[in-house]
């Protein structure tokens, strides 16, 4: 099982860099989007710093970094990561979409894998490409299929059992489990000032690169198998 299937793990940030960016139209929509969940006394500044990233239709794609496990001439279990980020969206999903189409020839059958995908990174991907006027993929044609239907590992809708009302993060379910975290100097909310204030798109490859690395453990914990040792995890520029 473990073969097929393909991790992934993705950065997202907000279209433009502050609020007023927008043109007044947007500026609109962006409000009306959140006017019932907003917390009382947060301006739009603010809301949109927090909140724009990760709505498609107000945010976009930096990174998307994937892995797949394999074994090596002794049999040896590893994982081969790879990064795909820059500052133009479309050919970060063009570049994704060729590499799940290679996989796809050698796994008709292989499934996505990562943390909270069915419900954040896959939608986001799918709505991205469309936005973006990208012709999705047979395998990203996921609107009308049934929870069911979807075949993904997610390993926090596996960690939930059945309770729908729980939401674990990636970290805290490591820690849990004993898997070494993604130990780092930055996290989720800096990903933004990384990229609009320091300009920083490879540490931002580094910081996503890593969460794949703790979902491919986790996966291994769930299925009581040794954890990757660090020689065993190969980045493929």
């Amino acid at each position: 099982m473990l073969n097929e299937l393909l991790l992934l793990d993705i950065e997202t940030i907000p279209q433009m860099e502050a609020f007023e960016k927008l043109d007044p139209d947007w500026q609109s929509l962006f409000r009306e989007k959140l006017s019932k969940t907003v917390p009382e006394g947060q301006g739009d500044p603010e809301t949109y710093s927090k909140k724009a990233g990760i709505l498609a239709e107000f945010g976009k794609i930096i990174c998307i970094s994937t892995a797949v496990f394999h074994k090596d001439g002794t049999g040896r279990l590893g994982l081969k990561h790879q990064n795909i980020y820059g500052h133009d969206e479309v050919e970060i999903l063009r570049s994704f979409t060729d590499f799940c189409d290679r996989m796809h020839l050698n796994c008709p059958g292989f499934q996505f894998a990562g943390h909270n995908i069915r419900e954040f990174d896959i939608p986001y991907i799918c709505r991205r490409m469309l936005i973006n006027r990208l012709p999705l993929p047979h395998y990203l044609q996921l609107h009308d299929k049934k929870p069911w239907e979807l075949k993904m590992f997610d390993t926090m809708n596996w960690w939930k059992f059945g309770d729908y009302k729980n939401y674990t993060s990636l970290n805290l379910l490591a820690k849990a489990l004993g898997v070494p975290g993604s130990k780092d100097d930055m996290n989720g909310s800096m990903v933004q000032e990384v990229y609009y204030r320091q300009q920083d798109l490879p540490k931002i490859a580094r910081y996503c690169e890593k969460d794949v690395i703790v979902t491919a453990n986790i996966i291994l914990r769930f299925m009581n198998l040794p954890l990757l040792q660090e020689e065993a995890t190969i980045c493929i520029s």
